[in-house]
């Protein structure tokens, strides 16, 4: 359904060192890094398949902003697809042991959709979940 989503986070190099591990957990890497000199800037993470969906995490003020906006401010809500059972497990535990809060343990939710949620580092609820 989407193409991309991105996220501002007030420290790139904390929002690295999560989603890199966490989302390693369900088939998802780095694909680039344009962290700037200044802690700023942006990474984008996907499966690496030719057109495919991709991931934002970003650190400091995107264009689109007004003087109000500031990161961590509202909390967003991303739904990852994961690849199996064993992925959204290994999702959900990770990021547990890499500073997120558990928001719901895996589990089947919504007839066969089996999935986990977690706060992540900026107060944002992720989740992974696959049709299994």
């Amino acid at each position: 359904m989407f193409d991309h989503v991105g996220i501002v986070f007030r420290d790139l190099k904390a929002a690295r060192a999560f989603y890199t591990i966490v989302l390693e957990q369900i088939g998802i890497r780095l694909m680039e890094d344009h962290t700037q000199p200044d802690g700023t800037g942006w990474l984008v993470y996907s499966d690496g398949a030719s057109e495919a969906p991709f991931f934002v995490v970003a650190a400091g003020r995107p264009s689109f902003w007004n003087v109000a906006s500031a990161a961590a401010r509202s909390p967003a809500h991303i739904a990852f697809r994961a690849h199996s059972r064993e992925t959204v497990d290994r999702f959900h535990a990770v990021g547990l042991q890499n500073g997120a809060t558990d928001n719901g343990r895996p589990g089947v939710r919504r007839g066969r959709y089996y999935c986990a949620f977690l706060i992540d580092i900026d107060g944002n609820n992720i989740e992974a979940g696959v049709y299994a």
